[in-house]
């Protein structure tokens, strides 16, 4: 989701402003999501790298995901969404780790779509972590090194319980995964789109899944 701070400057506006808009354009696609049979969404809200901003942005955006939990939760609960967290959240502050762990929970019987948020997280350290836990298991005796295969280490990977990603659409005219689902996104179908993300809805998202349908998925074959 970028170009929050680029919209806010093309308007003369502070970057929290762009940033509150971000939240607004979360809400508009997360629902248009849900209308358009959209079985996960998964969001990059804070990457690992994100922490280099300003002090004073951080802070901004840490009060933005407190506001979207506490404002979000009674309705992700009233329409059967299942909220999933993947990164190292828990380095957030207590009460917020706190915030997001009550939303999982209450969420957690939920049948419905699933929204997934990004958090603090990073793809590169997911694989290294995954690497970390498969290379403790060998070393345990517990599975053989030649037995790891490309299905074992999806399932040692925060994404295990998740389907497949199939589309991967980054805003903003830029044009690279920085950092985000890089094993996951190995045959996924990516779509860079110039609309920043203030500004992205429905209408962008259904554009977006029927250039997805028109594209020809041979996963390495004829």
């Amino acid at each position: 989701m970028d170009g929050n701070g680029r919209w806010a400057k093309a308007r003369r506006l502070p970057r929290l402003a762009g940033h509150k808009q971000g939240v607004e354009a979360v809400r508009r696609v997360s629902k248009a999501a849900r209308e358009q049979g959209i079985e996960v969404l998964t969001l990059y809200a804070f990457s690992s790298e994100n922490w280099r901003r300003p002090e004073e942005e951080v802070r901004d955006l840490m009060g933005l995901l407190r506001h979207f939990l506490k404002n979000e939760l009674k309705d992700l609960v009233a329409e059967n969404v299942r909220l999933r967290v993947i990164g190292d959240y828990h380095a957030l502050s207590s009460d917020l780790v706190a915030m997001i762990d009550e939303a999982i929970a209450r969420t957690s019987v939920n049948t419905g779509a699933t929204l997934v948020i990004a958090l603090n997280y990073g793809a590169q350290a997911e694989i290294v972590a995954a690497a970390r836990r498969l290379a403790s298991a060998a070393k345990a005796g517990d599975v053989e090194p030649h037995a790891i295969d490309e299905a074992m280490f999806s399932d040692a990977l925060t994404t295990h319980d998740l389907p497949p990603l199939d589309l991967l659409i980054r805003t903003s005219g830029e044009q690279r995964l920085s950092n985000f689902l890089l094993w996951q996104a190995a045959y996924a179908e990516l779509l860079f789109v110039e609309t920043l993300w203030p500004d992205f809805d429905g209408a962008a998202l259904a554009d977006a899944v029927a250039q997805f349908g028109r594209r020809q998925r041979r996963f390495g074959g004829l």
